[in-house]
């Protein structure tokens, strides 16, 4: 089949089309793949920021259709539409049994429970990233668990992103932060990742929201999406400003971005009592400082979110009624399409910080 493979760190992904895909086995399901958004995970890995073995399929946020089922699996059958949950729940696990589905220990990483990846090319294995799915290719086979049957209407251009960026951010703000109505939010980082925390921030009735992005048209975008007010880094220092906005902080603060720094930015951002929640995934070698004893008396409090903190199971079909009711809009986070064969285009798109979402057209 045909894949975008990362051969070498820090250089173009490579098109192929002699990838070999397994069957699936018992309590597998095989997927054609029609779209794939490209999230900054990805491009963690293909700049080395994150480190993987080669070759290396990435992809992570998608949806397709059902074309095989291994033996077993009772909830799906062949020709169901399903979006792909790059951690899917075992049921079974020390984390799941306590519903800590996004924690679930049996499928992170990049292997199936048997050490397969069920890819090769020319005999040699094709590995899968940490985000598990391999979704830059025409299939992949996955756990049932990471297929979530949605309504045969679903367009899954639109639908794939929920798949990590709107799952993850609307997720941090209901699951992991459970901000309450008339709460202050600041959000940094406004691309896919963020502009989803403020629509959560937004669907769960915060008075305000700070809206943090160097990018001055990023800025503007995300008042189509609830931001109330905008700071611009450049212009000083970023938890000052905020503390003047509001004299004393705000309440709840998120790092979309990825960056110790920010984490620490919003830290200085929130008050007395307040909550900063790490979003964004950060260079393996990044350190977090604190100033404890001022962190511990005024009992501020730091969380780290993956994945929305969130069951896909029970997540997924509640975005979609969210998008369905005009709640929440999926639509204008898709800022661009391209088919497969230009996906280093869009990976270039995303490095310099143009549009929210590029979904990827595959078959």
């Amino acid at each position: 089949m045909r894949a975008a493979l990362m051969t070498t760190p820090g250089q173009a992904l490579e098109l192929v089309d002699d990838v070999e895909i397994e069957s699936p086995r018992a309590g597998e399901v095989k997927v054609q793949l029609h779209n794939c958004g490209l999230c900054h995970s990805d491009l963690h890995f293909i700049d080395g920021s994150l480190p993987g073995p080669t070759p290396l399929l990435l992809g992570h946020e998608a949806g397709g259709i059902v074309t095989d089922v291994g033996a077993g699996v009772l909830d799906l059958s062949e020709g169901d539409k399903v979006i792909l949950t790059l951690r899917p729940p075992c049921g079974r696990c020390f984390h799941c049994v306590r519903g800590e589905m996004s924690l679930c220990e049996t499928y992170a990483g990049g292997l199936f429970p048997d050490g397969g990846t069920r890819l090769s090319r020319a005999g040699e294995l094709v590995h899968r990233s940490g985000v598990n799915l391999a979704a830059f290719a025409e299939s992949t086979v996955v756990p049932s668990a990471a297929a979530v049957k949605v309504p045969e209407d679903t367009p899954l251009d639109v639908a794939s992103v929920i798949g990590c960026a709107v799952q993850t951010g609307v997720g941090a703000v209901i699951n992991t932060a459970k901000v309450e109505a008339g709460s202050t939010v600041m959000v940094i980082g406004l691309g896919g990742i963020g502009i989803s925390i403020v629509q959560g921030a937004r669907i769960a009735g915060a008075a305000r929201i700070i809206g943090v992005d160097t990018n001055e048209a990023r800025r503007e975008q995300s008042r189509h999406f609830g931001v109330t007010d905008t700071i611009d880094p450049m212009a000083g220092d970023t938890a000052t400003q905020v503390v003047e906005m509001f004299g004393r902080g705000v309440d709840y603060a998120f790092d979309a971005v990825g960056s110790s720094a920010l984490v620490e930015t919003c830290i200085g951002s929130i008050r007395n009592g307040g909550m900063a929640v790490m979003v964004g995934v950060p260079k393996i070698t990044d350190q977090v400082s604190l100033h404890a004893i001022l962190f511990a008396m005024g009992e501020k409090k730091l969380s780290g979110c993956f994945l929305g903190s969130s069951n896909p199971h029970q997540e997924f079909p509640r975005l979609l009624d969210l998008w369905r009711n005009g709640k929440l809009d999926l639509d204008a986070m898709v800022t661009g399409t391209r088919p497969l064969d230009e996906i280093n285009d869009a990976v270039a798109d995303m490095q310099a910080g143009r549009g929210l979402r590029t979904v990827l057209t595959i078959s």
